[in-house]
Parts: structure tokens; C-alpha cells; sequence
């Protein structure tokens, strides 16, 4: 639906680019036609509507990012009035944005009359206009990069729409230093001096999504024009159904704290009675975060961690220690999550007090997110349960040359009744050296018992869409700000996956057991030249007994 006084032909694009997209995913004809079927678009005004559609255009108009329409302006000697035309942008993480570069400045541009596969003298210093096909979009650029071009234009032919703009695979490591966007078709003149502009034309550009159970939601941000970000919040539709199935499980529940203000130095704090949590043998942390407002525009604007810490025996070495870990999203207020922290429950069980106390909490800078936490319990039928929880290590180090000597073997001798034996580690890369270490490098790590090697990689670490692969998992998508990216061991806008190891068959009862710990980086120590990151992990040893 649109205002555009070029509304049909608007409609008519849009519908061209979902049959393309379902054309190359589907596999028959007949699926084709029935997901278009599902598709509707309306060419009227907004004012012949007589509905609420207008009013939450107005109320929910498009703020900050990708409010407008990305468009070139040509205008030729020998004409009176400019061209203009639509245009796509290369992928925002591997070329430069042309208005970013140039700013309103006109620019001569050169109809190469070929794809730009080959060198050619004649666009130096000027922008380049070449022909999609031929060569991928790299090599276009790359070429006529050599070729002295500032920028280059990629013209659809007549029977495509623009498409998004990527790099592939080792492309996008090789670096290029001139913007590129795609433009729909036109008939230029071939003696025509042309001169160029990129501008952005504002508009009442809007999304909104009505979900499942047929509330209207905010869909977030379209880092860059491709209809990737309306798949992704389908997903976050289907995460949240399944989220909502696994919610009707009966459990006890006992509420932590609902809708509370965390902020600043403290964050939330509340005691909860220790009567309610015990005989149970399974324990999950079920978690909301909001915002102070009723609209994402009212939420954070940066990522920062979210930790929870309990204490039930101050004399305790567990006192105070971290059971689970969250990041928060860019902007966006729709998160809930479900962690499964089952073998710390003898941290809130194993303990003299009536109390326990818990605390949430996140950067003292950050600024302020509303959360909600539950506590699930189960009884199950397993012949075993956790009993016993010791601290290995934490909290983390500085991810450098000296980061492994930070953690030192830790001995242990379980008792003959010991039917079960864990490791469960929480592990996070933060900060960024010339590596892009520790949040987006791939980095390894390493719990060795009696010189068994248990290991896990975190290699989708700075892909460019390892985390927005990764909605139906739990991560927020659409946020305002580089969400897509994988990270090292988290995603911004979800929970963060324990790592549960039994080592039951590594162990040796009633005698003395080692367990080391080491993580890497390209396989070795790191030892990074400038700015280290560091690492965040808090792990335990867990006994289970009958």
C-alpha cells in the first residue's frame, strides 16, 4: 500500500520482486502462484481508505533510518528536465553508501555501453554506467575500479528489477574503495552528457506486520532495501509461536520480578523464598525485555550484556555468582526467551537461608530496559538430578598473549555416589583488536578432563548474516544496528546458549581428576598487536546423584 502519486507503478515493481524471489525458491509453478496469492497491494489514497490504516501511518511514521527513496538524478545537456530514477545500494557492510561518499555533488558519468567486465580507459574520473550480467557484481566493481571509475552504476535490463547487491564468499574480504548501486532500466541517449546525483527523497515509507494472533506489531528497521527483513520477522513470528507452546508446558512458576526498571549501578534486586524452589530437578529461566515506551524508538539504542546473579548463602563461594547471560538488542522490544539452566539448580537449592537473592543487571551507561523474569521448575522422572555445583572459572580475561595463564587446573575428587558429572559453561567475545577480536573472530575453546579434549568453535563469528540466520533461534530481528553480523559465541537480541558437557565417562570416582582450560584463536594463543578484546565466561562443575 502506498501515497505515492506513482502508486500502481509502485505496486507493480513490488509485485514483479516478490514473483522473482518466489520464482527462485520454489520449486513449482503451482507453489509460486499460491504464494502470490497471498499477497495483496492497494493503489488508492490513503485518504479513500475510511479505516485505521491512515491512523497508524501517522502515529507509526517511519523515523531515523531508510525513510525515504534512494534515487539518481540525471540530467543530460540536451534536456530540459532531470531522470530520475530508483536505486539499490551495494550490501551496506561491503561498499561504501554513494551519498555517504559524494554528498549532493553532480558527477560526470560515462555510458560504457558494455557490463563492465573489462577494463576501459574512458571512465576515469567519472562514474561508470555498465550493463548487469556478464560478471558478478565484484568483478564489475573491481574492474572499473582499476579503471580510474569514482563510482559505478549497474543497470538492470528491461525485464529484471534492481536486485540486492552482494559480495561472495572471498569476495567480500578484498577490499574496494568507490560506491556502487544498481539502478532500474532507462533509454539513454547515447551522445547525451550526463551528470549524476544520488539523493534520498523522503517519504512515508512504513511497515507494519499483524501477527498470528492478529495483534499489530512494528516489524524494526530495514538496514538496506531487500525483502530478507520481512522473511526474518515471519521467522521471529513462527520463534515466537513455537516460544508460545513451549510456554503451556505445566510448571511451577514462581515470578521473579515483573516490568521492573533496570538501570545504573544496582539494577534490579529481589529476594525470593527458598520454599519455593525446592524438590524440583529441572529449571528454566524464562525472561522478557521491554522498553520504557510502547514503541521501539523508546528503546536503547546500543547492544550491551545482560547478566543475572543469585546468591542464596552469603558464605558461600556461589554467592553472587552469574546463572545466566542475555545481550540486548538494538532498538527493538519485543524479546523472550527461554534458558534451560537445570544443572545450577543446587546453587538455589543447597543452602541454609530462606532467601535468595537475585540480580539483574547490565552497562551502568546503558539506558534503561524493562524486564520480566520467571523461574520454570519441573519434577521429572530422571534417575538422576544435580546436587552439587562448584565454581571453575571466571569471570573471563583479556583475549591476549597471556590470556591462558589466567586459568589454572582445577582438581577434583568425586565421591563414590556421583552418578553424573557436567561442565556448564556460559562463553562470550567482546571488544574488537586488529583480528576483530573477541566479538567478531572465530575463537575455540577448550575444557580438557584427564587429558580429554572437549572443544566448541564459534565460527560463524563475523559472517555477514550469522546471527540474522539465526531469528527462529531467539534473535531479534530488524534491529537498528548491525544485528545481522555473527558474533563470537552471542547474538545481539537473544539469550546466550549454555555449553552443557558430561564428562561422566572422563571421570574417575573416588580419585583425583584435572580439569584445564584454554581458548584460542586461528588455532594457538592469541597474541594480537593492538587493542585486545577480551573474553567473558563463567563455568561450573556440576555432581549428579540418584
Amino acid at each position: 500500500m502506498t501515497d505515492n502519486l506513482q502508486a500502481l507503478y509502485g505496486a507493480k515493481w513490488m509485485f514483479n520482486r516478490i514473483n522473482v524471489l518466489a520464482k527462485r525458491v520454489l520449486r513449482s509453478e503451482t507453489e509460486v502462484n499460491a504464494k502470490m496469492d497471498q499477497f495483496h497491494f492497494s493503489v488508492l489514497s490513503l485518504s479513500k481508505l475510511g479505516n485505521w490504516l491512515p491512523t497508524l501511518l501517522r502515529e507509526w511514521e517511519c523515523v531515523d533510518h531508510n525513510c525515504g527513496y534512494d534515487q539518481v538524478l540525471f540530467q543530460a545537456g540536451n534536456t530540459e528536465y532531470p531522470i530520475v530514477l530508483k536505486r539499490l545500494d551495494a550490501h551496506y557492510d561491503w561498499l561504501r553508501s554513494p551519498v555517504s561518499t559524494f554528498g549532493n555533488k553532480t558527477l560526470p558519468v560515462v555510458l560504457t555501453n558494455s557490463d563492465g567486465c573489462q577494463p576501459s580507459s574512458t571512465v576515469n574520473g567519472s562514474v561508470a554506467l555498465v550493463n548487469s550480467g556478464g560478471c558478478s557484481y565484484f568483478k564489475k566493481v573491481q574492474t572499473m575500479h582499476a579503471s580510474g571509475a569514482s563510482a559505478v552504476l549497474i543497470m538492470q535490463n528491461q525485464t529484471e528489477t534492481p536486485q540486492d547487491m552482494n559480495c561472495q564468499d572471498n569476495e567480500c574480504t578484498v577490499p574496494l574503495s568507490i560506491p556502487a548501486c544498481m539502478i532500474e532500466n532507462f533509454n539513454f541517449d547515447a551522445k547525451s552528457h550526463l551528470n549524476v546525483t544520488f539523493q534520498n527523497t523522503p517519504s512515508p515509507s512504513f511497515f507494519a506486520a499483524i501477527d498470528p494472533q492478529g495483534a499489530l506489531q512494528e516489524v524494526g528497521w530495514f538496514l538496506y532495501p531487500s525483502m530478507s527483513f520481512i522473511n526474518w520477522q515471519t521467522q521471529w513470528f513462527q520463534y515466537k509461536r513455537n516460544l508460545t507452546q513451549q510456554l503451556q508446558k505445566p510448571a511451577h512458576i514462581v515470578s521473579v520480578f515483573q516490568e521492573q526498571v533496570m538501570q545504573g549501578q544496582t539494577g534490579v534486586v529481589v529476594n525470593i523464598s527458598t520454599a519455593e524452589l525446592k524438590g524440583f530437578q529441572h529449571l528454566e529461566l524464562d525472561m522478557s525485555l521491554s522498553c520504557p515506551g510502547e514503541r521501539d524508538t523508546t528503546c536503547g539504542h546500543w547492544d550491551h550484556g545482560i547478566s543475572l546473579f543469585v546468591c542464596c548463602n552469603p558464605n558461600s563461594t556461589l554467592c553472587g555468582m552469574e546463572i545466566g547471560r542475555w545481550i540486548s538488542p538494538f532498538r527493538r522490544r519485543v524479546g523472550r526467551w527461554i534458558t534451560d539452566i537445570s544443572p545450577l539448580l543446587p546453587m538455589i537449592q543447597n543452602n541454609q537461608s530462606d532467601t535468595c537473592t537475585f540480580t539483574m543487571k547490565t552497562a551502568p551507561w546503558a539506558m534503561p530496559w524493562i524486564p520480566s523474569l520467571n523461574l520454570r521448575l519441573y519434577k521429572t522422572s530422571e534417575s538422576t538430578a544435580p546436587s552439587e555445583t562448584f565454581v571453575l572459572y571466571q569471570p573471563g580475561a583479556t583475549f591476549d598473549k597471556h590470556y591462558n595463564s589466567h586459568f589454572k587446573p582445577f582438581n577434583f575428587i568425586p565421591p563414590a555416589d556421583v552418578k553424573k558429572v557436567v561442565i556448564f559453561a556460559v562463553i562470550t567475545g567482546h571488544g574488537s583488536d586488529e583480528n576483530g577480536c573477541g566479538e567478531f573472530c572465530v575463537t575455540s575453546h577448550h575444557f580438557s578432563v584427564n587429558g580429554h579434549i572437549n572443544n566448541i568453535t564459534f565460527s560463524e563469528a563475523g559472517t555477514p548474516l550469522g546471527c540474522a540466520n539465526q531469528v527462529l533461534t531467539g534473535v531479534e530481528p530488524n534491529e537498528h544496528g548491525t544485528w545481522l553480523y555473527g558474533r563470537n559465541g552471542w547474538c545481539d537480541g537473544r539469550n546466550v546458549f549454555p555449553w552443557v558437557i558430561d564428562i561422566t565417562q572422563q571421570v574417575s570416582l573416588n580419585k583425583h581428576n584435572q580439569i584445564t582450560y584454554f581458548g584460542w584463536f586461528n588455532g594457538t594463543d592469541p597474541n594480537p598487536k593492538q587493542n585486545p578484546g577480551m573474553i567473558s565466561i563463567y563455568s561450573y562443575l556440576v555432581y549428579y546423584r540418584s
